[in-house]
Parts: C-alpha cells; sequence; structure tokens
C-alpha cells in the first residue's frame, strides 16, 4: 500500500517542486528551510524524502556490485537519532530505548580509494552486529582480491576475517592525537580545533598490503563531504534526526548524489560512477526522481 501511496504522491508535486526540493536537501539544507523556499508543506516534503530515499537505496544495492575495487578504505562516521544517548529520556521503557533508533547512530561507510565510488554501507551500532554484515556486503560486491584499509577499531579485524576469509590484503591505521586538558579550561579557539596529530602507526593484520598505500584519507575526507551534504550531520543544531527511517532516507539521497549527480574534484569532471565506468554521463536530480520511482512496484 505503501508503494502506491508513494506514486500518489509524486503526482500531487509537479516535477519541478520535487527536483527543487530534493536538490535544497542534497545540498544541505534543512527540512524545515527547504520547505520555506519551495513552498511545499513539511509532511509531504518528509514523505517525498522517504520515499525518494528508499528507491534510491534500492537502486544502489542492485547496481553497485561487480565492482573492479583494487583499494578500499573503510571507516564509521557517527551521528545521532531523537536525542544524543546519554540524552534518551528515562522515562521512556527499556524495551523503547535498547531499540535501534534512538541515541547514537553509526554509519559505517566503504569507499573505493581509486575512483572515490561509495561501495556501500550500513547503519547501526559500532559492534559486530552491524560491522560483520557490512564488510559480508562488501565483500559481495567486488569481483578481485582488494588492498583495505581501516582504522584501530577492534571490530575490524573480525568482520575482514569473516567477509573475506583470508583473501585479502588487509592493513590498520592507528593516529595518536595529542591530550588535551578539560575542555572547559581550554580557551573557544582552541576547543573547537582538532588535536595535534603525534604519530601515525600502520599496521599489516593480513596478507601483504602495498605499505604506501596504507591509508584512511580518502574515507575520513568523506566524512566531511558527508557532513557538508547532509543537514542532519551538522553538530550543535537542531537538524538531526527524529526518526530512524527518515535518516536512513536522507543518508541514500546523499550517497546518491554524491556518487551519481557530483562532480569529483580529482577526476576531471567526472562523477564516481562514471569513474567507475557504472554509467557513462553525470546526472541529476531530475534522474535520481526517475530512478526512485522505477524501484516502487505498481500496485500495492
Amino acid at each position: 500500500m505503501r508503494a502506491k501511496q508513494a506514486k500518489l504522491l509524486h503526482n500531487k508535486l509537479t516535477p519541478e517542486k520535487q527536483t527543487n526540493l530534493l536538490n535544497c536537501i542534497v545540498e544541505g539544507m534543512s527540512v524545515r528551510a527547504a520547505c520555506r523556499i519551495t513552498g511545499i508543506a513539511k509532511g509531504t516534503a518528509l514523505k517525498l524524502i522517504r520515499n525518494v530515499g528508499e528507491g534510491c537505496e534500492a537502486f544502489q544495492r542492485q547496481w553497485l556490485t561487480g565492482l573492479e575495487t583494487a583499494r578500499v578504505e573503510c571507516d564509521e562516521i557517527w551521528s545521532f537519532c531523537y536525542s544524543k544517548e546519554k540524552n534518551v529520556p528515562s522515562g521512556i521503557s527499556k524495551e523503547v530505548r535498547d531499540r535501534f533508533g534512538w541515541g547514537d547512530v553509526w554509519t559505517w561507510t566503504a569507499i573505493d580509494a581509486t575512483s572515490k565510488l561509495m561501495i556501500t554501507w550500513r547503519m547501526g551500532d559500532r559492534t559486530g552486529a552491524t560491522g560483520i554484515p557490512f564488510m559480508e556486503d562488501l565483500a559481495s560486491r567486488l569481483t578481485r582480491r582488494v588492498q583495505l584499509t581501516t582504522d584501530g577499531h577492534g571490530v575490524y579485524p573480525e568482520a575482514v576475517e569473516v567477509a573475506f576469509r583470508g583473501d585479502i590484503d588487509y592493513a590498520t591505521v592507528v593516529k595518536e592525537y595529542a591530550a588535551t586538558p578539560n575542555a572547559s579550561e581550554r580557551p573557544a579557539h582552541v576547543r573547537y580545533s582538532p588535536s595535534e596529530c603525534k604519530s601515525i602507526i600502520k599496521r599489516t593484520v593480513a596478507g601483504d598490503p602495498d605499505r604506501a598505500l596504507i591509508s584512511t584519507s580518502y574515507v575520513e575526507r568523506s566524512n566531511l563531504s558527508v557532513r557538508m551534504m547532509n543537514r542532519r550531520f551538522t553538530r550543535l543544531t537542531n537538524a538531526f534526526s527524529k526518526r530512524i527511517e527518515y535518516h536512513r532516507a536522507v543518508m541514500a539521497l546523499t550517497f546518491f548524489y554524491y556518487n551519481f549527480c557530483r562532480k569529483h574534484s580529482t577526476l576531471k569532471g567526472k562523477t564516481p560512477a562514471m569513474a567507475s565506468w557504472i554509467t557513462t554521463t553525470v546526472w541529476n536530480v531530475r534522474d535520481m526522481l526517475f530512478v526512485a520511482d522505477q524501484q516502487l512496484p505498481e500496485t500495492a
């Protein structure tokens, strides 16, 4: 029934209005601001975002496969839904509080270091319950032995072993930062600046990775792109997600726009999808709408 409602919803808004709204969202604008600019009701906008996001996620899950990737970098980016973990109301039942979608939300990402394609992502906690399925999904999308680099998070070695069964060149990068005094005692210009990196430790975990290529720089840079393109990741604002289904939908929109629509500055006018030979042209938000509509079944 919901799929049928999605089709009907698209008919209530002109393609131009739908495109304008989604353009605002994928360029880092909040839902309320996008609604003010486009003149679309908030409820209608959220339904459109959810439906198009689900379609974009389904499309990418289907087509980002059989990749001739040689180097992959993985990381996790933090956000939260409803409230930060420490602020989840105690009055809510433990059963509800423990359900995913309240408090901390980690998005695990895997990027092709050459084409900059966001190969796959998974939302969940920071344990093996999310990490192992994430790594298995990554392995299923690759066609050759790859060199993989992650940070020193303890879940990765087991997840990589389960997913790749030793057929991988895997290394970790651990960065050590200078100790900082109590945050309240630090001046503002220091408090909001990153700590100084004192050392970088590279360690081979499996196979024979090329030491010169052991790095997580590209995936860490992609974290910045997510925060710039997705208002829900902007810290110290009230634009965070209140419901997990919308958080997931906007993540799918963000990664679709990043992969297919936005030219990457290091790819000479190409998008990551073009550099990976998934498509031959730069797509736009109207193409995003078409793709999402094709993913919805014609009947409920």
